[in-house]
């Protein structure tokens, strides 16, 4: 984990096919795609060039209801987003926030059941859309 409870996971795709995986893993999971914000189309609009930079917004409101029914403030911080980027060297990145880091953020009891399980299911979802899938044994 980095600074303030970042997650970046190097991806093996480019951000695009990266950004789609990942809508497509949460999907599957049965979980909401509330958003998906193109930040370098958006500068492209206003003339400006920006590498491709998305993000996506999700969540689930059997996840994310009890954090906020224990601590309201952490509705500022859901639903959920994960961030899709491309840096200078053309490398593709993953980057989420950590929800036990959110959760201590705002004073949530670290014990909740649902903390543990929104971990776990951004950890799959995200190595899901940025790693390839594992290869059969040769015959």
């Amino acid at each position: 984990m980095g600074a303030d409870g970042l997650v970046t996971l190097a991806s093996r795709y480019e951000p695009r096919e990266t950004m789609d995986r990942l809508e497509a893993e949460l999907t599957t999971k049965g979980l909401r795609i509330f958003a998906r914000i193109d930040h370098a189309a958006g500068a492209a609009e206003a003339g400006l060039s920006l590498r491709p930079t998305e993000v996506l917004i999700f969540g689930n409101a059997k996840a994310g209801t009890p954090l906020m029914q224990s601590v309201q403030s952490i509705g500022i911080d859901l639903p959920l987003k994960t961030l899709v980027w491309q840096d200078a060297a053309g490398a593709t990145w993953l980057s989420y926030n950590d929800p036990a880091w959110l959760a201590a953020r705002h004073g949530v009891p670290a014990d909740l059941a649902v903390l543990g399980n929104m971990s776990a299911l951004l950890v799959a979802v995200a190595k899901a859309a940025t790693a390839p899938p594992p290869q059969a044994a040769p015959a």
